[in-house]
């Protein structure tokens, strides 16, 4: 899980469509539950996969689009937020219905550009009508299939025709130093243990970071902050050095300007977030006014201690930094964001455990109302006063 990126396929659809049978068909496993009963599904479930071509993946089964009463509401508007979550969506109808329900989730997926095809499932029973299909294709410029879960047991045309509507960058390798460092050079990792560090374990984008190192064909020495000093003392000048930003105010004194230094945070932003627009909203932090809310975005819901960084260590700094009456709000997860035009200002976490497009569609609602974004490792380096330098190893780059 070292590069925890995999895409996510949204199978949406009306109750009773085969959406849960199409998953089982391209994993190849019962890992839906099939019934007659409409309305099976009640809440989204996930699977991961593998398919050849795209790589890891996972598949999203969503309750249907059709649902009635105050329950199936519930189910439906949950299938509609799944859409802010994925790369890439198949709706799946049968026996030629297509109505209001797929015409209001094409709408919404046109609003989050969330690429999709469609699927006519259960053609053993009612093949694809021709006039559909032209009306589908010719309106909504979009590719579909005629398919019978029961009787296809080739499904490498839909296969061929998902890895051509997924985006490739949702799948595609990436690295989060790639164009930073060089073969042969020596990367030092700075991974501070602390009462947020899980147990016996390293955090995400530490790991990545190791990984990224090594695929990069570069020496990787990971360390504990307190030891960096030992280790500029006694060994080579390494090529760069990546540091948890808890601990830039400590690791930028012990470092010479000569070396240049980032954070874990920073390299996952420029790999999953909107980069640019926290480079641009982050020196904001200095236009903040009594009276302003600040948003900190999670991307994990966890127990927040006494040195968690969103909810204890940043809001201080923020107040000592500004000397403003500042105040705070804070969102976990990908739970839904109320009135976004109430924030002075948001700042997002690395975004170790969401996806690209989950970050982008988050921040997103604050970059299109001109409300400033900035990232937790550059707002850390911003109020230590080393933003310029931490940015510097990306110069080539952005």
């Amino acid at each position: 899980m070292a590069k925890d990126l995999k895409p996510h396929i949204g199978i949406f659809g009306r109750r009773n469509c085969g959406k849960s049978s199409l998953i089982n068909c391209l994993t190849g496993q019962p890992v839906a539950i099939v019934s007659d009963t409409a309305g099976t599904t009640t809440d989204p479930v996930k699977k991961s996969m593998e398919i050849f071509g795209i790589g890891p993946c996972v598949l999203v089964d969503t309750a249907g689009i059709d649902d009635v009463g105050e329950l199936g509401m519930q189910r439906v508007e949950k299938s509609m937020k799944v859409l802010a979550e994925i790369d890439c969506a198949i709706l799946v109808i049968t026996s030629n219905q297509f109505g209001e329900p797929e015409r209001k989730l094409i709408a919404r997926m046109k609003e989050l550009a969330v690429p999709f095809l469609v699927v006519h499932n259960k053609a053993d029973v009612e093949p694809l009508s021709m006039e559909l299909k032209s009306e589908i294709e010719k309106s909504f410029e979009v590719k579909i299939l005629d398919f019978s879960v029961l009787k296809n047991n080739d499904i490498a045309p839909l296969v061929e025709v998902l890895k051509k509507t997924i985006p490739e960058s949702a799948y595609q390798k990436v690295s989060l130093l790639g164009g930073i460092i060089k073969p042969n050079e020596v990367v030092v990792l700075v991974c501070p243990v602390d009462s947020e560090a899980p147990e016996g374990r390293l955090i995400l984008p530490q790991v990545m970071a190791i990984r990224d190192v090594l695929d990069n064909e570069c020496i990787c020495v990971v360390l504990k902050e307190t030891h960096l000093q030992q280790y500029l003392d006694t060994m080579p000048q390494p090529a760069l050095i990546v540091t948890d930003s808890q601990v830039f105010g400590f690791v930028s004194k012990i470092v010479p300007k000569t070396i240049p230094l980032t954070s874990f945070s920073i390299v996952m932003a420029r790999l999953r977030g909107d980069f640019d627009n926290y480079v641009k909203g982050t020196p904001h932090l200095s236009q903040l006014q009594d009276g302003d809310t600040v948003l900190l975005l999670e991307s994990c819901t966890h127990h927040s201690t006494c040195e968690d960084i969103g909810r204890v260590k940043l809001p201080r700094m923020i107040l000592k930094f500004t000397g403003k009456d500042i105040h705070f709000e804070y969102v976990a997860g990908l739970a839904p964001i109320e009135h976004p035009e109430r924030y002075a200002m948001a700042i997002q976490c690395g975004g170790c455990m969401s996806t690209r497009k989950q970050l982008l569609n988050r921040t997103n609602l604050f970059v299109n109302q001109g409300i400033p974004i900035s990232n937790y490792g550059m707002a850390l380096a911003y109020m230590n006063g080393i933003f310029e330098r931490v940015m510097e190893p990306f110069a080539t780059t952005l």
